[in-house]
């Protein structure tokens, strides 16, 4: 009887445990600000939308683009100016704060950097450099030397592994461009194929772009002529086909030029967002799950050239910031309409252009 009352006992302290690490959840926020060369860290209040500050993290350089271990303990942060590094930092799960844990060597200033979905390759792609690079990843997610150049068109722009791995894709700017590049799973080797996966109209100026959570579709911004495209991708015959084309611009768009920036979808797909910079502006479109085609919610003001912002793992909320702002904005997204409601404002550094979002 009197084991059973211990048994019973370790069972309810087991309940109660589990229970407290439910309510204890946590979501961080992490903003690269490239002229304060720091990264702002914020605790994401998941019932009310509010931040708290944890941690203004400096890393002696002019930080931008940031990339997520696929386990989520890991932050890559990669440092434009001179000398050309990317940093691994460690993320505390009990804090969200952040540890230096090495810097290592980048080809170029890195416009973006991603990891393959097994974590043991860091991807980047140089704007400046015209290239494609891979680093590699050491079993403790920590980056090492680079292993592989790639000479691109002008101004490569973005680069991801597709969600199954066995390829890579990157955006080219200046050549209206989306290659598809083979990967070898056990060397960490790109070969890119003869022709682009997609040729875009001249002065497209291909830029970020995102997958489906169910990896039928792709969806791709121009930086250059306001458009974002969908794209279908037939992994058995591995084609891609081109869907559909919408505009990014606000009905009332007056600017010179688009200037298109950044993208992401909500974790259940239903939702993609869109920042457009000249006019400072996100806007909204409803996804049709089983076409993938996209219809225009709306558009929302937003803080001043906004080129980086990102949704919450939740899908409750987006956050952006704007290059030319010092605060960032908290939206929560309606989850029945996709309308953004603002829900506060919160200070960064300066130069504020990427975030980065995980939950514990």
């Amino acid at each position: 009887m009197k084991t059973k009352s211990i048994y019973g006992a370790r069972i309810s302290l087991f309940i109660l445990s589990s229970f407290a690490c439910v309510a204890q959840a946590s979501t961080y926020a992490y903003v690269a600000n490239a002229d304060s060369a720091d990264i702002s860290v914020f605790r994401l209040d998941e019932t009310s939308g509010a931040l708290a500050p944890v941690q203004t993290l400096t890393v002696g350089g002019t930080v931008m683009p940031m990339a997520l271990s696929p386990d989520r303990h890991t932050l890559y942060a990669a440092l434009r100016s001179k000398p050309y590094q990317v940093l691994t930092l460690a993320i505390n799960p009990a804090d969200g704060r952040l540890t230096l844990r090495h810097a290592s060597p980048l080809a170029e200033s890195m416009a973006y950097i991603s990891t393959d979905n097994t974590g043991r390759y860091l991807f980047s792609a140089s704007y400046g450099g015209n290239m494609l690079a891979v680093n590699d990843i050491d079993a403790h997610g920590v980056v090492g030397e680079v292993r592989q150049v790639i000479k691109t068109g002008p101004m490569a722009h973005a680069i991801r592994s597709a969600p199954d791995n066995r390829y890579v894709f990157a955006s080219v700017l200046g050549a209206d461009a989306w290659l598809r590049l083979k990967l070898d799973a056990n060397s960490g080797q790109l070969q890119q194929d003869p022709a682009p996966a997609y040729a875009l109209p001249a002065k497209s100026g291909p830029r970020h772009f995102v997958f489906s959570p169910d990896h039928r579709f792709t969806y791709l911004i121009d930086e250059l002529d306001g458009k974002l495209h969908v794209l279908s991708f037939d992994s058995t015959s591995d084609k891609v086909k081109p869907r559909q084309s919408v505009s990014i611009l606000p009905p009332d768009f007056s600017g010179d030029k688009p200037w298109g920036a950044d993208l992401h979808l909500t974790p259940d797909g239903r939702f993609l967002f869109a920042s457009e910079r000249t006019s400072s502006t996100l806007a909204a479109f409803r996804v049709d799950k089983h076409s993938g085609l996209l219809t225009r919610i709306g558009t929302w003001p937003t803080e001043k050239q906004p080129r980086g912002f990102n949704i919450d793992p939740s899908g409750q909320y987006l956050l952006a910031v704007g290059q030319l702002s010092p605060q960032m904005s908290v939206y929560r997204i309606d989850r029945h309409s996709g309308t953004l409601k603002s829900v506060g404002q919160y200070p960064v550094g300066h130069n504020p252009n990427w975030i980065e979002m995980v939950k514990y």
